[in-house]
């Protein structure tokens, strides 16, 4: 906000003393920040640095070494400028250890031929000032106000960062604390150039305050968060040190970004929160308000196709993640929330479980439901691959009802398949009741004790020799069994040569006193393997399955 010397140089009562830049012309470029007339040579001490000092010299020591000190004192101190009038010390020049000492400091020396008024002089450069400070003041004003404006209107990071390139002129970039850009302008300039190499090099730029300059990367970078949760840093890239009006839009865009994710957050959390309310209520005793109270959040649920929908994580998160359960349904009940949006179904969404999302979608009576439903899965497919998680999921749909009073049934469905479906070969976009037949019909029957049993007496051999010494022939019976009795398959899957194979599977009959050759009794394993694998289901609380061994292992 300040004019360089060259600026001061260049005004009309400074000219008329035909100045001449006699030594550290390169220094021209230096900010004045005030004017300050001084004859004495101890004024160093009295200064704050910024300042052009105006001199006749009268009181400069007479020797080299003085005026070479004075000049030393007033290049430690900063001073932006040194102006000798020559009229009443130096005629014609100035001595030539002030103009090596000044040369060496780079401090611009200049001389004025004729008498000048310093008063004259410092009230054109202080109006200079003045004037610069009421133009950055009014700019950041207007910046002030078009992020506020921004700001309230809840833009998204997209357009904060348009504005911020159009504003600055120079190109923005998003990125999170782990140096992962999140969003970038590029201002008219390369993309690709922008964003090579991105996180090696930011993760070489360490700034030492929420917001500054880094000269060597040519970054202003300021940390975006709120309520003391930071999390991302907004970076403007300038290879000049910014002005103060760049600081300003950075920190205001700082400011809008932070502001919109805490808001957009906790709207979602709200209405989210509101959604598992009327969806529990649903799946308990309905009461009779609720049919107008999903109505009033946009969901009718009078003459209307009613479909309840479950989405599971398709695989638990990593242990090194340390995610909780909740936290990854609560971002994939987001990532579905928005993927209704997206197709424009009504739909309330929320967490009523520790395992899946459940969804309740209202769709017109006229309206072909198969439609919907693919493009519904394919937005919850992407979106929640897009949330900081990445996990695949499952989504299974419930038979359609018409009423409130089915919901429950729709809605049940939904999370019974979701369950079975997870250990259903191959992939759909979603699945119904119909795709997992007899592993449908298994889960649904899961927690009955007479199944169990069965399971436990088909198995129970084969389980205690795989626990006991460590070896997975019920792994390499799943392998049999789903490869429907075919034995080269099955070795294949399993990784094993086919003699191998061959005896893993006798030892399996002399465990279990079977014979593999009997249909029936591959049937009543392979129920058995069902029943017992329903409980492995990740997130349901069951035992984990037996992890596959490498090619070649010892068993």
């Amino acid at each position: 906000m300040y004019p360089t010397v060259a600026e001061a140089l260049a005004l009309r009562v400074v000219r008329r003393g035909r100045p001449v830049v006699v030594a550290g012309a390169a220094g021209v470029g230096r900010r004045v920040r005030w004017v300050h007339a001084a004859e004495i040579a101890d004024i160093a001490h009295l200064l704050r640095g910024g300042e052009l000092v105006l001199t006749t010299g009268i009181a400069l020591p007479e020797d080299a070494a003085g005026l070479t000190r004075y000049v030393d004192d007033l290049a430690a101190v900063g001073v932006s400028g040194l102006v000798v009038e020559l009229v009443r010390r130096w005629s014609d020049e100035v001595p030539g250890a002030l103009v090596a000492a000044a040369e060496r400091h780079g401090l611009p020396l200049v001389t004025l031929a004729r008498e000048t008024r310093f008063v004259s002089v410092t009230e054109a450069v202080v109006s200079l000032i003045v004037d610069a400070q009421l133009a950055e003041l009014r700019a950041s004003e207007q910046v002030h106000e078009t992020f506020t404006a921004l700001t309230v209107a809840g833009a998204e990071p997209a357009e904060v960062l348009r504005e911020v390139a159009r504003t600055s002129g120079l190109p923005v970039v998003l990125e999170t604390l782990g140096h992962e850009v999140l969003a970038y302008d590029a201002a008219g300039q390369d993309p690709a150039a922008l964003l090579a190499d991105w996180g090696d090099r930011s993760r070489a730029v360490s700034v030492p305050e929420r917001t500054a300059y880094h000269e060597r990367a040519g970054w202003l970078v300021t940390v975006v968060g709120a309520r003391g949760a930071d999390w991302g840093r907004l970076v403007l890239v300038t290879p000049e040190p910014p002005p103060h009006r760049q600081v300003v839009v950075a920190e205001r865009a700082a400011s809008a970004l932070a502001v919109h994710r805490l808001v957009a957050r906790d709207r979602e959390s709200l209405e989210r929160q509101t959604h598992r309310t009327l969806l529990t209520q649903l799946l308990g005793q309905p009461p009779h308000d609720l049919p107008a109270r999903a109505a009033a959040l946009g969901v009718p649920l009078d003459r209307r196709q009613l479909v309840g929908v479950a989405i599971r994580p398709g695989a638990a998160p990593a242990p090194a993640q340390a995610l909780a359960t909740q936290e990854v349904l609560r971002d994939l009940a987001e990532a579905t929330a928005l993927a209704a949006r997206r197709v424009t179904v009504p739909a309330l969404v929320g967490v009523v479980d520790d395992t899946s999302v459940r969804a309740l979608l209202s769709v017109p009576p006229q309206t072909a439901l198969d439609g919907v439903l693919r493009r519904l899965a394919c937005e919850v497919h992407r979106t929640a691959a897009a949330t900081q998680h990445a996990l695949p999921v499952v989504v299974a749909v419930g038979t359609t009802v018409t009423g409130a009073a089915d919901v429950r049934r729709s809605l049940g469905e939904a999370a019974h398949v979701a369950g079975a479906a997870l250990r259903s070969p191959g992939s759909k976009l979603y699945h119904r009741l119909d795709d997992v037949r007899l592993r449908g019909l298994l889960h649904l029957l899961r927690e009955d004790e007479r199944v169990r049993a069965f399971a436990d007496r088909e198995l129970g051999p084969l389980l205690s020799r795989d626990g006991n010494q460590g070896s997975r022939l019920v792994e390499l019976l799943r392998r049999f069994c789903e490869n429907g009795g075919n034995k080269s398959a099955a070795a294949a899957a399993a990784h094993l040569s086919r003699t191998a194979y061959y005896q893993q599977l006798a030892r399996i009959e002399q465990v279990l006193g079977v014979s593999l050759e009997d249909p029936e009794s591959v049937l009543s394993l392979y129920v058995a393997l069902l029943v017992h694998e329903s409980g492995d289901v990740p997130g349901a609380g069951g035992r984990d399955p037996q992890p596959p061994h490498p090619p070649g292992a010892s068993r």
